[in-house]
């Protein structure tokens, strides 16, 4: 049986694109596991910069690889970038809003101080910052992004933590003996899933970014690891040459950023219950005396 939120985030066409699209990114990473259409990596100089046609559908770069098959290698990177990103985000924001709306007052302010001054460094920063230190790598990334959207979501999700604790079924679940732990996974996490998921989703698509844009400059995926950013980086050297053969990684990051930016907002829409009593409400025919 089909879940309801599922059903309403089909129904809705932002919701359909984004889904759509995201599970095929991932449909690609894991069919890119097992199968490719050429070896990612061997380069042939007799098919450079081959125009897109069979068996070649989207061309060949400087070397001679075959586009789509660096494209779908690359999807597993991009797959693996963003669910640890928002792996960390997950935890480091709940950990944070936990801390800040169920605990005593001289720890919620204290990480309200925290939050504010981890706020006000850009995450593409903190991640050019860690790899200059580190070297660049898929983790630097992940853990930038996580650490960095994390405090996002902590800032968003802490004053929702607040408003459902003070909340009549709340509070009765607490008289009812309910602990603090209990209360947070039975109640308040569900009622402010609708934020938090918005949240994660633009963690998730910066991550995306982030992975593209730090391995085009140089600190994300190694040379040996196939990327979206770092395919980027190699074809924008021959754009007055070879304008159709940088199109492809660009088109890929953009809609795969905006399909998770849309996903986000239709999960919210389909399981944000105020929402669709408002949406009801605003559908519901006038009855005329």
């Amino acid at each position: 049986m089909i879940p309801r939120w599922l059903r309403r985030l089909w129904d809705t066409a932002t919701g359909r694109f984004g889904l759509i699209v995201v599970l095929l990114v991932a449909l690609t990473a894991l069919v890119s596991l097992f199968w490719t259409p050429f070896d990612p990596q061997a380069s042939d100089i007799g098919d450079r910069w081959l125009a897109p046609s069979w068996p070649h559908l989207l061309g060949t770069d400087d070397t001679g690889r075959d586009i789509l098959s660096l494209l779908m290698a690359g999807a597993r990177t991009t797959v693996f970038v963003s669910v640890g990103a928002g792996i960390v985000a997950t935890a480091v924001g709940i950990a944070l809003a936990a801390l800040g709306a169920l605990t005593a007052r001289w720890m919620r302010e204290t990480v309200a101080v925290l939050v504010d001054i981890l706020i006000a460094f850009p995450v593409l920063l903190i991640a050019m910052m860690i790899s200059s230190v580190w070297g660049g790598s898929l983790w630097v990334v992940i853990w930038a992004v996580g650490i960095g959207f994390g405090v996002n979501i902590a800032r968003v999700t802490r004053p929702e933590l607040r408003r459902v604790q003070q909340s009549d079924f709340v509070l009765a679940a607490r008289a009812s003996g309910l602990t603090p732990a209990q209360s947070l996974v039975r109640h308040l996490l569900p009622n402010v899933a609708p934020v938090f998921i918005v949240q994660l989703s633009w963690s998730m698509a910066v991550a995306v970014l982030a992975e593209a844009g730090l391995s085009y400059l140089g600190f994300g995926a190694s040379v040996v690891e196939p990327s979206w950013g770092l395919l980027l980086a190699d074809l924008q050297r021959y754009i007055g040459v070879h304008p159709l053969s940088v199109i492809w990684p660009g088109l890929t990051i953009t809609l795969t950023v905006l399909a998770l930016n849309l996903l986000g907002d239709g999960l919210r829409e389909a399981t944000d219950p105020t929402l669709r009593h408002r949406g009801a409400e605003t559908h519901t025919p006038a009855v005329v005396a």
